[in-house]
């Protein structure tokens, strides 16, 4: 087994390295002059299973090239068998068309990694579950719930808990982590939004009043949503509130937003390299994923089974 990784997240590549106790595979990922990306890998990968570390986030077109790259490169070094290892995979959100004429990008990008010669795809908590149904090659879909819920009892297991989901497509994430934490009752936000990159929370779905809230989600990208719904929620009489979000894009003001809400703590797990954006936050805290991902590579490489991590 070898462990390769572009430059989209090494910290996270490198302690996924330290848990499995492998080096990482010595590679030169560079760009040229005029920013064409360029792969050497300078050892030797024929007949071996290789796993590539790299995650689709900003900027998106450069990692998912270097990805593709990367692939490209093992099949061309005779690599016995090539897994996609995808923390957060990008462009999960176009996955349907939202209006005529637009299209299915999830889809595509499914397509290009197939394409370029991996043979299965491992990542966290996808956008929506059916993306597994995009590639036609083995996909493993992680989830952070147990890294989560392991830290939200452990911090707060003394209090009222309640998990709250943000918007009601995320109920079925929310009822997962609440059978986590002993059946915490769950509400829901129910919110309008009125265009894209902005969001109006209107009312909420169950009895929040003292009660400890866990907002629960997969993407926190402007982090509006999250911070109105937080503010809705002490309005409701709630005693405080916490979100835990798998993938923290933190884009734009995101990070300001958040430091200014009513949120006590955002936890966001570090599936994507924004190490240095939320070194400067006072409310927002990494929660790593090295040992899940680290785990469940080592099953596919001894070919055992990877749900029973989930048990």
């Amino acid at each position: 087994m070898k462990l390769m990784t572009g430059n989209s997240n090494l910290p996270l590549a490198r302690d996924i390295a330290a848990y499995l106790e492998l080096p990482l595979t010595e590679a030169l990922v560079r760009r040229f002059a005029d920013e064409e990306i360029f792969v050497e890998i300078r050892e030797n990968v024929r007949g071996e299973d290789v796993f590539v570390v790299q995650s689709t986030s900003f900027p998106a077109n450069d990692n998912l090239m270097e990805l593709l790259i990367c692939i490209d490169a093992l099949k061309r070094a005779s690599a016995k068998r090539i897994t996609a290892v995808v923390p957060y995979f990008g462009y999960a959100r176009q996955d349907r068309k939202a209006g005529p004429r637009t299209p299915i990008s999830a889809k595509l990008v499914a397509n290009l990694i197939t394409t370029a010669g991996a043979d299965r795809v491992l990542s966290v908590d996808l956008h929506a579950g059916q993306i597994q149904g995009f590639f036609d090659i083995p996909t493993d879909n992680l989830f952070a719930a147990p890294v989560m819920s392991a830290d939200i009892q452990a911090r707060f297991g003394d209090k009222n808990l309640m998990v709250v989901s943000p918007d009601v497509g995320g109920v079925v994430r929310a009822r997962a982590l609440s059978k986590r934490l002993d059946n915490a009752p769950l509400a829901i936000v129910d919110k309008r939004r009125e265009r894209a990159g902005e969001s109006e929370v209107m009312n909420i779905i169950g009895d929040v009043e003292g009660r400890f809230c866990i907002l629960i989600d997969d993407i926190v990208d402007s982090a509006g949503t999250l911070c109105n719904a937080a503010a809705a929620l002490k309005e409701a009489g709630a005693e405080d509130v916490v979100a835990y979000v798998t993938h923290g894009v933190l884009s734009g003001g995101a990070v300001a937003r958040v430091e200014g809400s009513v949120l006590r703590e955002l936890v966001i797990t570090d599936s994507i390299g924004n190490q240095e954006i939320i070194s400067e936050a006072k409310r927002i805290r990494h929660l790593t994923i090295a040992p899940l991902l680290a785990e469940a590579i080592r099953r596919i490489a001894d070919e055992s089974s990877v749900s029973s991590l989930f048990d």
